[in-house]
């Protein structure tokens, strides 16, 4: 495969970078009490939703999870809109009444992140079967934890997608825990790609913390999706540094485990590969980080400047 040219490199830099401001001012803004709800952060993971995104189209569709800031913002979400939804304001993307689980942007093929554990499984059938049906070289990603991979609706569609060899690729972040069960005590293997074979699709076990890892084997998935040649399920392997929501006591995990992941910072890995090849230099990463504080507190101000939603707006845009 043909490695990405530098554009596509520093692109990626400085969406894993936005996704790790991003996710950091959610952190200290719902710690200071000014969100309201639950937030999941994506906060170690950073690699996987930035090496998948960066091999799709605009035109290419993504499900995503309760944990889908990062899948968002590598898809080219709008930062104000989706700081201002998770603030609960009403320029945010879902007017903010959706919140930081259910941001979406069917303009750009976010069809939406899910509360719903294993719930974008289906709805990723469904659109790649819709691709299929209007004769569209069109590809969908569906992200999905390791507590959703035990999820029959996943299974389902993973039954579906290989039976109708849909153009879909499953992306199964492997973070170790689901809520707060570790995965040697909900499941009997150590490689959740292994269960490919079982729907005859190929099944790859990637280093999710090594974005150019997730790049190369996302961009041979989507290469083989679009030809035709029907879904692939994929496992990055990772781990997040925050708990399973804001304010989780993590009491289940050794803080031994937490140091020895942080050790493996998908980020600072990145820029010592980018520098020690030459593909950039300490100036443009550092221009680039500059950009990025510069965008998150600029959205951070147009979410906290904007107004919350009328009472009369309660029952407007609700359909069910």
């Amino acid at each position: 495969m043909k490695s990405p040219d530098k554009k596509v490199l520093l692109s990626m830099f400085g969406t894993m970078h936005k996704i790790r401001a991003f996710e950091t001012a959610c952190q200290e803004f719902f710690a200071a009490g000014k969100i309201p709800g639950f937030v999941h952060l994506y906060l170690g993971e950073e690699a996987v939703a930035t090496g998948a995104c960066a091999t799709l189209r605009k035109t290419d569709m993504i499900t995503s999870t309760h944990r889908g800031h990062g899948h968002c913002l590598a898809k080219g979400g709008d930062l104000k809109f989706m700081m201002a939804e998770i603030f609960g304001r009403k320029t945010g993307y879902c007017k903010g009444k959706g919140g930081s689980m259910h941001i979406a942007d069917v303009h750009i093929g976010i069809l939406g992140a899910n509360g719903i554990v294993g719930g974008g499984g289906p709805l990723a059938a469904g659109a790649a079967l819709s691709s299929k049906y209007r004769k569209s070289d069109t590809v969908t990603v569906c992200f999905f934890g390791d507590g959703a991979s035990n999820q029959g609706t996943t299974q389902e569609a993973l039954n579906l997608a290989s039976a109708w060899k849909l153009p879909l690729v499953f992306i199964n972040e492997n973070n170790g825990y689901g809520i707060s069960c570790p995965q040697s005590k909900s499941m009997a293997i150590t490689d959740i790609a292994d269960r490919a074979s079982a729907y005859d699709m190929p099944g790859v076990v990637v280093d999710g913390n090594d974005v150019l890892a997730v790049y190369e084997a996302v961009s041979e998935a989507v290469n083989r999706a679009r030809q035709g040649k029907g879904p692939s399920l994929l496992e990055c392997k990772t781990y997040r540094w925050r708990g399973h929501f804001e304010g989780d006591p993590t009491v289940y995990r050794p803080e031994s485990e937490l140091k020895e992941w942080m050790a493996k910072d998908p980020i600072p890995r990145f820029a010592k590969k980018l520098l020690d090849s030459k593909q950039a230099t300490q100036a443009e990463l550092d221009a680039i980080v500059g950009g990025v504080k510069k965008e998150v507190e600029e959205a951070v101000a147009f979410a906290e400047s904007s107004p919350y939603p009328e009472l009369a707006d309660l029952l407007e845009d609700v359909y069910a």
